[in-house]
């Protein structure tokens, strides 16, 4: 997706979001135990339900609070509870709802520590674009691939619902 400014990105994020919200409310319903699913994952050497909330809001999270020229800050990843999961993403939405900065900043150079002493530097385009955005996907799809997995009655419908208020009929 081209990034054309603040706003677009802040749109793009939260509409998203909501979509992990959904999913998340249709998967509560398919389960006795209403946090269970949270520990789900598609293979054993991947992150469970529940970080991959985590590692979603990471992205947009992370996003608002280098608009407002402050450290990136990664939720925690171990998310035991619906309630935590949720708050995630009520609190990201915060953020983001917060971004008052101009389109200017996507100009600003971004330095991305990658760890093990690796680093990128990215215009603020290209951290968005080419950092940001893959991660949210990512994380976003993996949590729906892990709730298809388990039997969650979800579909693309589901997936896209950023454009409901586009569709139209004939």
């Amino acid at each position: 997706m081209p990034t054309h400014n603040i706003d677009s990105i802040q749109a793009c994020f939260a509409s998203r979001l909501t979509t992990l919200e959904h999913l998340m409310k249709t998967a509560q319903t398919h389960f006795a135990d209403r946090d269970a699913f949270l520990q789900e994952r598609i293979v054993a050497d991947m992150l469970p339900f529940g970080t991959q909330i985590a590692f979603t809001c990471n992205q947009p999270r992370n996003f608002a609070l280098w608009c407002a020229d402050q450290p990136a800050d990664n939720l925690n990843p171990d998310v035991t509870s619906l309630t935590q999961a949720y708050k995630y993403i009520a609190n990201t939405q915060e953020l983001l709802a917060g971004i008052h900065a101009e389109d200017a900043k996507l100009t600003e150079v971004k330095r991305i520590d990658l760890g093990q002493n690796l680093y990128a530097e990215l215009s603020g385009s290209a951290y968005v674009d080419e950092f940001l955005l893959p991660n949210f996907y990512f994380h976003l799809v993996t949590a729906y691939n892990i709730l298809r997995m388990v039997g969650v009655p979800i579909g693309k419908r589901d997936y896209m619902l950023h454009l409901l208020p586009l569709v139209q009929q004939h």
